[in-house]
């Protein structure tokens, strides 16, 4: 019976309206998947699904049943699909896509698709499916290691754009491989998400170096109603070039107000993180800022410029910044409190300069005094 059995007595739940199925490593395979969702079909109440079902043998043929069946579901509004680690390709991708912009009422979708066999055809298909979800107003897609070349990523993206109401978007595209031009290409096609206002992207370990980073902040640049972003872009190859360039985009987000902005292991440097705290300075709306640069090569003068930066970010309440595993020691530490110790309104305060090199009780307790003579700070965490 397996799946098919609980397909056919969930077809009977008629009245049912909110429902979580946890079915990951199974063996259901694709008949068993179109089984299952051929009863969910006959629930029409149905509002609030999570369905996964990762690692499950399912292919074209199965996502295909999947979709239609959910395509009946005409009250569905909440949607969260994981289909990690299946076997679904181009067709299963755009049959699925197809289907989900029959749920007229979809307003929240959160879909896993990573680790299939999808290409360039099918990113594009799902892009332009759910840009017909015309009530989609947040999507979350995981969609790392396909077959999707960069023009894919580009063209699926720039379709997403015409879902004019969507207001928050999460990318998961670490491990991917883009490059400069893929990261560029993200940038032009985010560029034109004109009522976007949340945004994350998870961008990490895909050899990203400057001309990439500065055409994704670009992009961001044209993004005028972003106001929450996280933006995880660490291990890749970015220098001072791209730090500067990528902070120049961000400047231009005048209503971002909460960031949290992930570099680690990169190659910024001290001019790197000079440019980008003073492109961050001009952030004038940010109030809340998580910025993570260890392991970047950055040297007193950098992040004694950093903090001099951040200084004139005059709405800055919170901050948590991570600088460890760096190249400057107590003279450095010292110049960054002391920039930050200028902040007029800076409420909470983390700071971690973990390896910040051979540091001795005396020059530890200077930089905590300093950190204290901020005069509104009320939350106060420091690891050396």
């Amino acid at each position: 019976m397996g799946a098919s059995g609980l397909g056919s007595a969930l077809a009977k739940c008629i009245n049912l309206s909110n429902l979580t199925l946890y079915l990951n490593q199974n063996e259901i395979g694709s008949i068993g998947a179109s089984d299952l969702c051929s009863g969910l079909a006959n629930c029409i109440n149905l509002s609030n699904l999570t369905l996964e079902l990762n690692y499950n043998k399912i292919d074209d043929l199965g996502v295909s049943g999947l979709g239609s069946a959910l395509a009946n579901c005409i009250n569905l509004s909440n949607l969260t699909l994981q289909l990690s680690f299946n076997k679904i390709g181009d067709k299963g991708a755009s049959d699925l896509s197809s289907s989900l912009a029959k749920c007229i009422n979809l307003s929240n979708l959160t879909l896993y698709l990573n680790c299939n066999q999808i290409g360039d055809e099918g990113a594009l298909s799902l892009g332009s499916g759910l840009a017909n979800c015309i009530n989609l107003s947040d999507l979350t897609l995981r969609f790392y290691e396909n077959q999707i070349g960069v023009k894919g990523l580009s063209n699926m993206v720039s379709a997403l754009a015409k879902s004019i109401n969507l207001s928050n978007l999460e990318l998961q595209l670490h491990g991917s491989k883009i490059g400069d031009e893929g990261a560029s290409g993200l940038g032009s096609a985010l560029a034109n998400f004109i009522n976007l206002s949340n945004l994350t992207l998870y961008l990490g370990e895909n050899q990203i170096g400057d001309e990439g980073a500065s055409g994704l902040g670009s992009g961001l640049a044209k993004c005028i109603n972003l106001s929450n972003l996280i933006l995880q872009l660490s291990d890749n190859q970015i220098g001072a070039m791209g730090a500067s360039g990528l902070g120049s985009g961000l400047a231009n987000c005048i209503k971002l107000s909460n960031l949290t902005l992930f570099l680690s292991s990169n190659k910024i440097g001290a001019k790197g993180a000079s440019c980008l705290g003073s492109a961050l300075a001009k952030c004038f709306n940010l109030s809340n800022l998580k910025l993570i640069l260890c392991a970047n090569k950055i040297r007193a003068m950098g992040v004694s410029d950093l903090g001099s930066a951040l200084a004139n970010c005059i709405n800055l309440s919170n901050l948590a910044l991570n600088v460890g595993q760096n190249q400057f020691r107590a003279t450095g530490a010292l110049g960054l409190v002391s920039g930050l110790s200028n902040c007029i309104n800076l409420s909470s305060l983390t700071l971690y300069l973990s390896n910040a090199n051979q540091m001795n009780e005396s020059q530890i307790s200077k930089v905590i005094s300093k950190c204290l003579q901020s005069k509104r700070l009320v939350v106060f965490k420091i690891k050396f």
